[in-house]
C-alpha cells in the first residue's frame, strides 16, 4: 500500500487515528499485502532502534576519525621505512579509511530511514513504490527496497 492511501482490501486492520511525534498515522505507513498496518508502538520502537543505532554510529565515527588522522601523523613520509614497513602502514591506512568510508554510509542511511520515517515515506520501496514490509523493517530498519527489488538490484 502506498502512503497516504486507505489500507487495501487485502490488508488486515483499521486506521486507529493515533499520530507518531512527527504527527503522521503509522497506520498509513506502507505495508505488503496481508501485513497489519503499523501500529504507534511498533513504529515508535523503529524510530527507538534507529536513533540509538545513529548515537552509536556518531561515536565510531569520531573515533574511526581520530585513529585515521593518528595513523596519517604517524604514517610520517616514510624515509627510512623498509619495504614491510612502508607496506604495512598503507594497509593499515587502506583499512582505517575503508572503515571510515563504511560508517559514513551507515550514518547515512540511518539518518535516512528516520528522515522517511518523519517524511511519511518510510516503508514504501524507493524502486517500485510498494511495501517494503514490516518483517523486513523490522529485521532492518533502514532497507529502502522490497526484498524483490533488492535481489534484482544484486543481481545486476
Amino acid at each position: 500500500m502506498a502512503h497516504g492511501t486507505a489500507p487495501s482490501p487485502g490488508a488486515t486492520g483499521t486506521t486507529t487515528g493515533s499520530t507518531t511525534a512527527s504527527g503522521h498515522d503509522p497506520a498509513l505507513i506502507a505495508v505488503r499485502a496481508g501485513e497489519t498496518p503499523w501500529t504507534a508502538e511498533e513504529l515508535g520502537a523503529v524510530r527507538v532502534e534507529l536513533e540509538t543505532e545513529l548515537e552509536r554510529i556518531q561515536g565510531d565515527l569520531g573515533r574511526l576519525q581520530e585513529a585515521l588522522a593518528e595513523v596519517l601523523r604517524d604514517g610520517g613520509d616514510g624515509a627510512g621505512d623498509d619495504t614491510a614497513d612502508t607496506g604495512s602502514k598503507a594497509f593499515e591506512r587502506d583499512q582505517e579509511m575503508t572503515l571510515l568510508a563504511n560508517t559514513r554510509e551507515s550514518l547515512f542511511q540511518t539518518e535516512r530511514a528516520l528522515q522517511r520515517i518523519v517524511d511519511g515515506t518510510y516503508g514504501t520501496c524507493e524502486s517500485c513504490g510498494e511495501g517494503i514490509g514490516k518483517m523486513r523493517l523490522q529485521a532492518f530498519p533502514r532497507a529502502t527496497l522490497c526484498v524483490s527489488c533488492k535481489q534484482r538490484q544484486e543481481r545486476r
